[in-house]
C-alpha cells in the first residue's frame, strides 16, 4: 500500500479495507515509528501539522488561529517557552476563566497507540476532562516513543529523581462514532499538533 493511499484513504471497497488493515496490524514491527505515529493519531481524530522550522511553527499557529477565529482570545498556558507564540498574536494567557484553548507541549508521542502523554509541566493538575475543548500542542520528533512503557522510561531517565505528577494521555481527538468500553468516559478534544523536525 503507497504511503500516499495509508495517509489519505482511497475508494476501495470494504474487502480491500479489511485486507489492508490485516497488513497493516502485521507489519506494524517494519513500520517506522515517525509513521506509525501519524496514522494511529490522524485515525484518532487528530489533526497533524509537520513543520520543518521554528518560523513553519509561527506560521501554521496563525492558520490555527485564523481557521478558528481564536485571534485576542483567552488561552490557558502554563509553559513560559511558549509565551512568545502567544504574544506575537495578542492572546491573554493569564488568569482566564474561559479559555478558547489550550496551548501545550508534551512529554511524549505514543506511536502505537497515536495518544500524546502529558505531565503537571504542561496542565498542572488539570484532567483531560477539565482542558478546553480545544488543544493546540507543539512537540518534536525526537518526542515520539513507539509504547506508553519506552515514554514513561523516558520520563523516568529524563527527570531523574524529580518526576512530574500528573502523567496522563489524550487518545481520541473526536467523539467517537461508535461508543465502547475503550472510549468510555474519555473527553474527546479537537486536537492541533505542530510537530516540529529535529532529528
Amino acid at each position: 500500500m503507497s504511503l500516499f493511499k495509508k495517509f489519505f484513504g482511497s475508494s476501495n471497497d470494504s474487502s480491500d479495507d479489511e485486507k489492508d488493515s490485516e497488513h497493516n496490524v502485521s507489519s506494524v514491527d517494519n513500520t517506522p515509528i515517525d509513521e506509525l505515529f501519524t496514522l494511529n493519531f490522524k485515525k484518532n481524530g487528530g489533526k497533524f501539522l509537520y513543520c520543518e522550522n521554528l518560523n513553519e511553527v509561527k506560521t501554521l499557529f496563525e492558520d490555527i488561529l485564523t481557521e478558528n477565529d481564536w485571534f485576542e482570545s483567552d488561552v490557558m498556558c502554563y509553559e513560559p517557552k511558549l509565551y512568545s507564540l502567544l504574544d506575537e498574536n495578542k492572546l491573554n494567557y493569564g488568569s482566564t476563566a474561559n479559555p478558547k484553548f489550550i496551548l501545550a507541549s508534551c512529554e511524549c508521542l505514543i506511536a502505537d497507540e497515536g495518544s500524546i502523554l502529558f505531565s503537571s509541566n504542561q496542565i498542572k493538575q488539570h484532567k483531560p476532562h477539565e482542558l478546553p475543548a480545544n488543544i493546540v500542542i507543539v512537540a518534536t520528533t525526537s518526542q515520539i516513543k513507539e509504547s506508553k512503557s519506552d515514554a514513561m522510561s523516558y520520563v523516568t531517565k529524563h527527570y531523574n529523581k524529580n518526576y512530574p505528577t500528573n502523567i496522563t494521555t489524550i487518545k481520541y481527538f473526536e467523539k467517537a462514532k461508535v461508543e465502547d468500553f475503550l472510549s468510555y468516559g474519555s473527553a474527546a478534544k479537537n486536537l492541533y499538533l505542530l510537530l516540529l523536525e529535529d532529528l
